[in-house]
Formats: structure tokens, C-alpha cells, sequence
């Protein structure tokens, strides 16, 4: 039996970030503070590509703060890529964690199928 699922992410699992990074061919994460445009933010740190600030990612609380001033600062497709490839890698973690199989295929819309089989069905 088939089931569609939708997905709210909170970005909470640091091996599931830097899978996404490097997935994406991007700098690994690394823990710290960054001074954004109007503060300071303290996490993991991820320098999206040609982004002014990076995103900075509370992993205890699922947050992802940023500061792309509309666009201007950073493209925000670059972050939707990359919170993408977040819930893809982590789902892949958890199914694997299950010893469940998984395959996934790039849609035309830009969306993955991710099919999970578990027992033989899929």
C-alpha cells in the first residue's frame, strides 16, 4: 500500500545536516556563533552559496535562523535546497536506523520520492 506523507521539518539531527551538505557539495557545518545583520545566533553554522550570512541551525530546539534581507543577501532556493536534502537524508537515517530499505528518484517539480519498503512492500 502507497502513502502520501507531508513533512513539517525542524532541523534537529547534526549528522543529517552535514549529510545534506555534503550532498549538496557545501562546507560541512560547524558549531559557533555568527554575527547576522541585526544579532548574534549561536549553533551549527551552514554557508550556503553566495549567502552574506550563514544560516544558523539550533538543533536542540529544531530552529534555523537566517538573514537574507529579501533575497538581496542570499538567494532563499539555496536554503529550500538544502532543508530539501536535510528531510531526505534524515528520513534515509531513520529508515535505515529500522533496518528498512529505501530508494528515491528527482521528480519533474523538483520534489524526491523517497519509497521506504519495509517487510517487502514498499
Amino acid at each position: 500500500m502507497s502513502h502520501i506523507v507531508t513533512i513539517k521539518t525542524e532541523v534537529r539531527d547534526p549528522s543529517s545536516v552535514a549529510a545534506a551538505c555534503r550532498r549538496l557539495a557545501i562546507d560541512e557545518p560547524v558549531e559557533g556563533t555568527a554575527q547576522l545583520y541585526s544579532g548574534q545566533a549561536s549553533g551549527l553554522l551552514v554557508r550556503l552559496p553566495d549567502w552574506l550570512y550563514p544560516v544558523v541551525i539550533d538543533t536542540a530546539c529544531g530552529s534555523v535562523r537566517y538573514d537574507n534581507y529579501g533575497g538581496a543577501w542570499g538567494d532563499e532556493q539555496h536554503l529550500h535546497r538544502f532543508l530539501q536534502m536535510y528531510a531526505v537524508e534524515r528520513t534515509r537515517s531513520e529508515a535505515r536506523r529500522k533496518n528498512y530499505e529505501t530508494s528515491e528518484r528527482a521528480l519533474a517539480d523538483g520534489s524526491i520520492l523517497i519509497e521506504i519498503e519495509i517487510g517487502g512492500h514498499s
